[in-house]
């Protein structure tokens, strides 16, 4: 029961429905493709920004926290560069060479994106380790443009986390989701910072190192996080028994079948692929029992979107 290829949907987490390339207008696709480059240009143009901006207040207001931050957010700049790149990829039709579509590309743009994650965040935790070593002493105390930096970031960071987020939701794109809290976790090291600088001031001179860590296990958490999402995906990953339940209760709403005896399901990127085999009347004519397979393929592709394909196997009784 051949079908063609549906596009993927989003996760964060949980799932959401998103519309089949297959089935989008030429008007539907053109509003996609507005939104991934209002995406990539906010996330972009965004992070240079702060970046810069960052790094500048903390050469100048002498923390090493707000240094750390500045990489974390100019980081951020090739993140959403891969992100758009996967993304596109990822959107490409079904072609000779990729019958299967190009989905799980997204995926790989998505586990690259926790490896730009974890070597940047292993990278400031080394940073901050040694610099705690030392005892923290610090030639100046932080000034209070640190201060302003870092609340600054955190505003800014937080607000590009939920647009992205919610741009990622309306067009079904992982990657972009992995971005979305790669901002997330920019943002929370902007905390750390302003901790870390606000306790350097009042006295405590490893405040700014020891935020340079807490920043480190930011980033490696959320790193572990997308890339564990990214791989399950790349591995054929079971849909679990709730999906399958729903499959088989669908299953059982057509004509005909008089048991469901199996149900397999994989991930393929963020949709999954269904086996399942059904068993009917023995003395059906073939035409009949093709018929019937073909209603139960329509039904469950038609009800479940984040079905991607159903093969349906018919054993007689």
């Amino acid at each position: 029961m051949e079908n063609k290829a549906t596009d993927q949907q989003p996760h964060d987490i949980a799932h959401v429905v998103s519309p089949s390339v297959c089935s989008q207008t030429s008007e539907e696709a053109a509003a996609r493709n507005r939104t991934v480059a209002q995406l990539s240009a906010v996330g972009v143009g965004g992070n240079v920004l702060l970046a810069v901006f960052k790094l500048v207040a903390g050469i100048l207001g002498n923390s090493m926290a707000l240094v750390s931050d500045a990489v974390h957010s100019a980081s951020d700049v090739l993140a959403t560069a891969v992100a758009y790149v996967g993304d596109r990829i990822a959107r490409r039709e079904a072609d000779e060479s990729h019958p299967y579509g190009h989905e799980r590309f997204e995926q790989l743009a998505a586990a690259a994106l926790a490896i730009i994650l974890a070597c940047v965040g292993i990278g400031i935790g080394i940073a901050g380790v040694q610099a705690a070593i030392g005892g923290g002493s610090q030639e100046e105390v932080p000034g209070i443009l640190a201060l302003v930096a870092a609340g600054v970031s955190i505003v800014v960071k937080e607000a590009m986390f939920w647009y992205t987020r919610h741009g990622a939701r309306k067009i079904g794109s992982d990657v972009f989701m992995a971005d979305a809290w790669h901002h997330r976790t920019d943002a929370l090291s902007s905390v750390a910072a302003l901790i870390g600088v606000g306790a350097t001031r009042l006295g405590f001179p490893l405040g700014d190192s020891l935020a340079s860590i807490v920043i480190c296990l930011f980033i490696l958490k959320v790193a572990w996080e997308v890339g564990r999402e990214a791989i399950g995906k790349l591995v054929d990953e079971s849909g679990g028994d709730e999906l399958n339940e729903l499959i088989a209760e669908h299953v059982y709403s057509c004509e005909g079948i008089d048991h469901v005896d199996s149900v397999v399901t994989r991930r393929f990127g963020s949709q999954y692929y269904a086996d399942v085999e059904v068993a009917m009347d023995g003395s059906l004519p073939l035409h009949e029992a093709h018929r019937r397979a073909e209603a139960v393929h329509e039904h469950i592709e038609s009800e479940c979107p984040q079905v991607k394909h159903v093969t349906v196997h018919v054993n007689p009784t």
